[in-house]
């Protein structure tokens, strides 16, 4: 199959999504597949891939994104050659796809990677709610019924489509992630960093944003430290919230516990975690948290708040705990983590063990079940001489 991937923006930026969509075609491709990921961005950046398809756009800012509501001629042509197409951004990608793809009656795929209700309250904070959640449910709904399958990487995320008035047929199928190289990875030296042998050191990965909740996480963590003078936290990643959250780790005493590494090359990860004892994340906007698998994977329990993505991912009291979005609550599940070491270790294989579910390969397959159903459906609904001409005048007149 020709498949195509549609996204508002890929690497040199990373995120969930990049790396959703980087490690998925790699394994598609694997499994025989041509897939294409067309996008927005630097046209003279230069791709460690093939077939990554750049349109012009306007840069917003550094956020990595750019605007455009329209591919090249050449990207547009491509695209109609396609015998499926993915998107992963229902907004631009999204309406594009409902405008070239469409019309050719080629089948059209959504995951909902993101919280988009959350994320509007984080970074449009003088917009009422009531506006935001109205927004959606005008936008969301129409567009899901546009095309033909819509994916939610977990139960949590389809009850939040269904929440937005999302009618239309949607299939579970979680991330996956490349576990190998988690369940194998040796650990880095503690002391290379600062830490010592003895340390209980917690871990977070993911993006500095006001969404990711990490002000809370930092004040959760305050009161652990102050009760435990070995616990460590450890946080990787970038964002526009990391100077305020440097600050107010300084402002809490909290400079020689925590350590801010920045951004890591992303195949140094495994080795970053293995040398952890535990994961914590106090996110409420995640969809299916591709860095709480990884870590399982790394053999590390995971502490986070229960909530949609997270609660669907953690199983309480075994592969790690959850609690309600309450600082004291949450401190008392890390303060479990410290003092209890062999439960500290069972809910570590056991997360291993759970992690095993959200193998790259075995989502690989779900999803390619998918596209060859779709593929076969339109096929036989528009095989006949009149499409074919009528296909061909589209795209070639358009």
């Amino acid at each position: 199959m020709r498949i195509g991937m549609m996204a508002d923006t890929y690497k040199p930026y990373m995120s969930g999504i990049t790396n959703y969509v980087d490690l998925n075609k790699r394994y598609l491709e694997r499994a025989g597949h041509d897939v294409f990921v067309f996008t927005f961005g630097d046209l003279e950046y230069k791709d460690d891939e093939p077939r990554v398809i750049r349109s012009p756009g306007l840069p917003l800012q550094n956020t990595g994104f750019y605007l455009s509501f329209r591919y090249s001629r050449a990207a547009k042509r491509l695209l109609q050659s396609m015998d499926i197409v993915h998107v992963h951004h229902p907004f631009l990608s999204g309406r594009l796809a409902l405008r070239y793809a469409r019309p050719l009656h080629i089948p059209i795929v959504f995951t909902n990677h993101t919280r988009y209700d959350l994320y509007a309250q984080a970074y449009l904070p003088l917009m009422p709610e009531e506006v935001s959640d109205s927004l959606l449910r005008a936008y969301m709904p129409n567009f899901c019924d546009a095309v033909d399958l819509v994916i939610s990487p977990s139960a949590g995320m389809e009850k939040v489509l269904r929440g937005l008035d999302v009618k239309s047929n949607i299939a579970v199928v979680p991330n996956g992630v490349e576990l190998e190289r988690y369940l194998n990875a040796a650990p880095l030296s503690r002391t290379d960093f600062g830490f010592k042998e003895g340390d209980i050191l917690f871990i977070y990965v993911g993006r500095l944003g006001p969404e990711k909740n990490l002000d809370f996480l930092l004040r959760a963590f305050n009161g652990v430290a102050k009760a435990f003078d070995h616990v460590r936290l450890l946080i990787l990643g970038d964002g526009p919230a990391r100077a305020d959250l440097e600050s107010l780790a300084s402002s809490l005493g909290l400079s020689a516990r925590v350590r801010f590494e920045g951004m890591i090359p992303y195949d140094k990860l495994p080795a970053y975690l293995a040398m952890c004892d535990a994961f914590v994340t106090a996110s409420v906007t995640e969809v299916h948290p591709l860095s709480v698998i990884e870590a399982m994977g790394a053999g590390l329990p995971v502490l986070g708040i229960e909530s949609p993505g997270v609660g669907d991912t953690v199983e309480d009291g075994v592969t790690g705990f959850l609690t309600d979005e309450d600082a004291v609550a949450f401190a008392v599940k890390m303060t479990r983590l410290v003092t209890e070491h062999d439960l500290r270790k069972k809910m570590g294989a056991a997360a291993r063990e759970e992690s095993t579910n959200y193998a790259i390969a075995r989502t690989t397959r779900m999803m390619l079940r998918y596209y060859e159903q779709l593929v076969k459906d339109a096929h036989l609904r528009h095989r006949g001489l009149r499409f074919r001409i009528r296909s061909f005048l589209e795209r070639f007149n358009q």
